[in-house]
Parts: structure tokens; sequence; C-alpha cells
């Protein structure tokens, strides 16, 4: 990635003494890397009387993720060594947390230094690292998938081989949206996943210096959204993932459905994913979970100290009453009224939900969206909104992942079948949608 220019730089952020200016006599907090769905964060504090500075952990933006909207913010800063703490310790923010999960090391620092509500430093490691993170969780006694951490190939699948352990599971110790994410059911898929996934980098701009081989869990896989204070979590929302596996092994997502909170699955759970939160000590703020019921029972899949990746916060309100964005904003600056309203609670499902992120197997420049067709899935009686993540100029190929899938629609109604008879549409007229020029293989343009 090229560096940024001086002028693009002090277009992104501001000066020490500027921030210090700007947040004088403020009631203020700090988000640390908030792109994503960080992005509905500021405007949540903001409800709450607070305004936000914007923390950028590192001097390059992350091209790969939605940009953080540099309007939302009071102020905006790259950490530096040292610079920062004392800029903060200047600002007195009344929290500092992660925004999306290239922040959670950042921000566990800061506010552990600044004295504030914080998940604290010596579990960060594993709240980031999926192979520590497994290890923790594990040691505490709950189910885990077995796994091994390597970057020698014949290794793995000496250690999938001895085992028994086929199909396996490769991927990066670090990444997130299925990026790089292999089912290998024999040495030969193992073997070609192991180049796909070192000779790339994370959705964050990391290098993949080793590969987390992991057993398969068979069974279904579960989102567990929560927000924390001082360990009190308040679950808001489990939905269960609806996958495709390709022909080359890799799995996509397809439908996230909204699940009662009373089914047993959702009771299990819950249940399960308390116990996690403990382990890793995520305490404070949002969490997003993913579980896979096996025939065993609850196994961790991961689990990211921040906000899901699918929040919208209209969406959720209309579906479940609340939305972690708000639930987050209430925990740092009302946590007594959050442990009051939310402590150790759990979501209502006021509706069916369903949010579809869909495929496409068109590859090329896309020429132009046909506008009147998006305005036509807008007005299905379900269809609260929807994100075109591709535009004229950008390159679309074939689906591998999330990263890849060019559209995703939230869709609720008082009744299933219409969330159904709507899915049904926008799945058979979803290729329409771009008009779309083949070109030669190029990497795909756009941002989860």
């Amino acid at each position: 990635m090229s560096e940024l220019s001086e002028g693009a730089r002090s277009e992104l952020w501001d000066s020490s003494e500027d921030v210090v200016r700007k947040a004088e006599g403020r009631a203020v907090g700090v988000l640390v890397d908030a792109y994503g769905t960080g992005n509905h964060l500021p405007a949540a504090f903001n409800r709450q009387g607070i305004e936000v500075i914007h923390l950028q952990s590192s001097p390059e933006p992350i091209a790969r993720m939605q940009a953080w909207d540099r309007s939302s913010y009071l102020g905006a800063l790259v950490y530096e060594d040292g610079s920062t703490e004392r800029t903060l310790k200047e600002i007195q923010p009344l929290f500092v947390l992660p925004g999306q999960e290239p922040g959670v090391r950042l921000a566990d620092q800061l506010s552990e230094a600044l004295g504030l509500r914080t998940n604290g430093t010596e579990l960060s490691e594993a709240r980031r690292n999926k192979y520590k993170m497994i290890g923790a969780v594990a040691a505490a006694g709950l189910r885990t998938a077995a796994q091994l951490v390597t970057e020698d190939v014949e290794q793995a699948v000496a250690w999938a081989q001895v085992a028994g352990r086929w199909p396996c599971v490769a991927k990066p110790l670090s990444s997130a949206s299925t990026d790089g994410v292999f089912i290998c059911r024999d040495a030969d898929a193992l073997r070609a996943a192991f180049p796909s996934i070192l000779g790339s980098t994370t959705v964050f701009n990391g290098a993949n210096t080793q590969v987390l081989v992991q057993s398969f869990l068979e069974g279904t896989e579960y989102i567990i959204d929560t927000v924390s204070v001082d360990g009190h979590a308040h679950v808001c929302g489990v939905w269960q993932y609806e996958k495709r596996v390709l022909a080359n092994g890799k799995p996509i997502y397809n439908r996230d459905i909204l699940v009662s909170p009373t089914d047993p699955a959702a009771v299990a759970l819950i249940d399960y994913t308390r116990s996690m939160l403990d382990a890793l000590r995520i305490h404070n703020g949002p969490a997003h979970t993913e579980v896979i019921i096996t025939p065993d029972g609850p196994a961790l899949v991961e689990v990211g100290a921040r906000v899901n990746g699918h929040l919208h916060p209209e969406f959720h309100q209309r579906c479940i009453g609340t939305n972690s964005a708000d639930l987050t904003a209430l925990a740092y600056a009302h946590p007594e009224r959050f442990l009051a309203e939310y402590g150790d609670g759990v979501y209502r499902r006021q509706q069916p939900a369903v949010v579809y992120n869909a495929p496409t197997e068109l590859s090329g420049e896309v020429l132009a969206v046909n506008h009147a067709l998006v305005e036509e899935i807008r007005r299905r009686p379900s269809v609260v909104d929807l994100m075109l993540k591709r535009k004229p100029g950008d390159v679309i190929v074939p689906t591998l992942d999330l990263l890849t899938s060019p559209l995703r629609v939230f869709l609720t109604a008082p009744d299933a079948a219409t969330v159904e008879a709507d899915y049904r549409f926008i799945e058979s007229v979803r290729e329409s949608i771009y008009e779309v020029r083949p070109v030669r293989s190029r990497v795909a343009c756009g941002a989860v």
C-alpha cells in the first residue's frame, strides 16, 4: 500500500494541540479504529451528550475496510507512542474503546493506562490472536476446537493425519470476515491453503506469517452479540448463520437469521457465551461472538471485542428493540443506568429478521448500477435498507468471502412469510443490479 502524502494526512487528523483545544470544557470519548460499523458509534455517543475523538492506531488507513467518517468526530489523532498518552491525559476522555477489531489492543492499553473502564491488557493478545484466544477459553474448561499454529505445511499435514482430523480448517491468526479461511478435506487441500494464506495480508493490513489449523467443528454456526459493564453482559441478539461452501472449500455467508432467545439453541449459546466472556475478561463494552453447536454442545469459533459487522441501528431497533451502538454508548455514559435496565439481560425478538449477504458470479469492471432495480428492492415491504458495496469503476469478482459479497440487505417484518418472499425476490434479481464488462483478473475494489 502506498503511503499517504502530507496533505492527505493533514486532512485525516489534527495536531495534538488542536484536539486539546477543541476538547476543552466538553464531555469527550475516544474511539480507536472505528472502521466499518464502528461508524455508527459517534452518533450513539452524541445522543448521550458526548463528543468523540477518533484515534487511528497506525499512520496508514486500512483500505479493505469501510473508512471512518471524519465529519462525525470532534477531532482526529494518529497514535504516537508516548505523545498520544500525554495528549489524552490533557483531554481526560470518559472512555477509550475500539471502534473495530484492529483497535482492540491499543484501546485496552490506553484505557488501562488512563484508569478508565477497561478490559485490561493481561488478556489483550488473546482477544486478537485466535490461537491464544482458543487456548484461554479451553483452559477455562469450555469446549473448543483442537488446534495447531505453524508456518510448516508438512507439520500441519502430519498433525491432521495422525489424529484423523479431516476435514480441518486453515486460517490466519488475526483476520475477519472469513478472510483466508479454508476447509481442507485432505492433505492436498491443506497444502494448497498454506501458500494462499502465507502469501497474503489480513483485512487489517497485517502480514500472515503463520497459519492456524483447527479441527473442523461440525454443526450450525451462530452469532451472539453482547454489551457489558463490569462483567454483566446484555445479550443483544443471537443470529443463525446460513452458509454455503464453495467448491474450493471456502465457506461464504448467505443469510444471518434472527433466533428467538427462548429457542433451546439460543439458551445454550447464551450460557456458553457468558462463560467465554469471563474467560477472556471481556467485561466491558461490545463483543461479537461466533459459536458452533456441535453434537457435543457449543464450541467457540472466535470472538471480537467490538460491535458486529452487520450492525444497523434502525434495523436492530425494529427487530429487537435495541441496538449495540446505543447500548455501548449507554454503557460508557451511564453505566449504573445500563446495569439497572440491561445488565445480565437478554433481547426480545420483536419480529422475524434476516441480513442477506448476496453472492455473485460476475467478474469484471462495474460500468453501471441498475438504480431502478435497487429502488424496487428498497420498496419491498420488509427491506429496511441495503448496502451497495461496488460502484462504477470498481472491479467485481465472484464471491469468495464476505469481503467479495457486493450487496447486503436488511429485512424484517411482522411475519416470516413477507421476509422470505422478499429474500427470494432479491435472490432472483441480484445478478441484474450491476452492469459489468469482463476484464482481466484484478484485485476487487470496495470495502466490507
